[in-house]
């Protein structure tokens, strides 16, 4: 009896030191421009990555990407997708298994996209991607006007068309996007990026590199609590109809992204409290004629995918089993992540669950 009662004693104890799971306190939101889930999930597409109409180089192509394994496909396109992140977070959206997301814009390009995935309203309001101002609020400016948030929000972008779909002028958020000089006197690195730009041909996408380097600084510098890393220039290489590139700047963002987890978990600010959630604006069409486009008119064009990777979040690596979420539901989970602060603007719809990882001292105790 004595000894029963002392396991009992002992469990209870335990129980009471078990520390809680690890909670977000900072949101990396990372968006990869019409980057469709046939990559994602298989890699390299069998029917366009030895086609010479869309690839220069076949036999280079092949042997960088190319393997009969989807699963070793997809490990030569996006390494810290499927080692990282795979390991340690969740990737939705893989329709070989029924797990589905999909925007509900019926546009199905990108300004709509972005409005869906910040706003949660699935109005296509500039369906030709005009620089209009988007009269939804955001979950970006949301957050912003949170006591916890307010002034710790920032946005980086290749496409020059987010001031815009932000409303920057009306929310306040710093936008970073286009060919836009950081603009920092005093800071060595940031004057040479912007030294760079300017002797650049300014184009409606700013590259990618330049985008995550000037976010990357602003980051060590200002160490914001949100920040939104837009990239751009896949959806540009395939509606130029070169698969060998969009391949190509899928795996740079691939490194790039790597880079910024490495970055992030190596600074006492944002280590171990850092969730990273990685998505994209549309999808495209499916067939091998039809991928460099999207739209009402592309089939293919409203399938999208899902990467979440952070404390607290129950790893999973790719999740098999059936179920639908919808674009829409991202910004209610944006600011779940961050504890749903208390500010006027919510955005609507429903918040995607992601369970939670049990602490390991509560799972030794059981």
């Amino acid at each position: 009896m004595k000894c029963i009662l002392l396991l009992l004693a002992g469990a209870l104890c335990l129980s009471a030191t078990a520390q809680p799971a690890a909670r977000t306190k900072h949101l990396f939101i990372i968006t990869i421009d019409g980057f469709r889930w046939q990559e994602v999930f298989t890699g390299a597409d069998p029917l366009l990555v030895g086609n010479p109409e869309y690839v220069r180089d076949t036999a280079l192509a092949r042997e960088m990407y190319w393997d009969s394994s989807a699963e070793v496909r997809r490990k030569k396109l996006l390494p810290f997708f499927w080692g990282t992140l795979a390991e340690r977070g969740r990737l939705y959206g893989n329709r070989l298994y029924g797990n589905k997301m999909n925007v509900r814009n019926w546009m199905r390009i990108s300004y709509p996209g972005y409005n869906e995935i910040f706003t949660g309203h699935t109005d296509a309001i500039t369906s030709p991607n005009l620089r209009v101002n988007n009269k939804h609020v955001n979950v970006l400016e949301y957050l912003n006007k949170s006591s916890d948030y307010h002034g710790k929000v920032a946005v980086f972008t290749s496409w020059s068309v987010f001031p815009y779909i932000l409303n920057e002028q009306r929310s306040g958020l710093p936008v970073n996007s286009g060919y836009e000089a950081l603009g920092e006197s005093g800071n060595e690195e940031a004057g040479l990026i912007d030294s760079v730009m300017a002797t650049m041909h300014p184009t409606k996408t700013r590259h990618d590199y330049l985008t995550f380097c000037t976010a990357r600084e602003y980051m060590r510098q200002h160490h914001p609590s949100v920040l939104y890393l837009g990239f751009g220039e896949t959806d540009e290489c395939a509606h130029g109809g070169r698969y060998d590139l969009y391949l190509q700047q899928a795996a740079d963002i691939d490194r790039m992204i790597a880079d910024l987890w490495y970055e992030v978990q190596t600074d006492p600010y944002y280590k171990d409290s850092t969730t990273f959630l990685i998505t994209t604006d549309h999808g495209r069409g499916w067939k091998p004629n039809k991928w460099t486009t999207h739209g009402l008119w592309a089939q293919g064009s409203s399938e999208i995918w899902m990467a979440v990777l952070g404390p607290g979040i129950q790893a999973e690596g790719e999740i098999r089993s059936r179920g639908q979420v919808y674009q829409k539901q991202l910004a209610a989970t944006m600011a779940t992540l961050l504890g749903d602060p208390p500010a006027p603007g919510h955005p609507p719809g429903k918040a995607i669950r992601l369970p939670v990882a049990r602490p390991v001292d509560e799972l030794a105790v059981k």
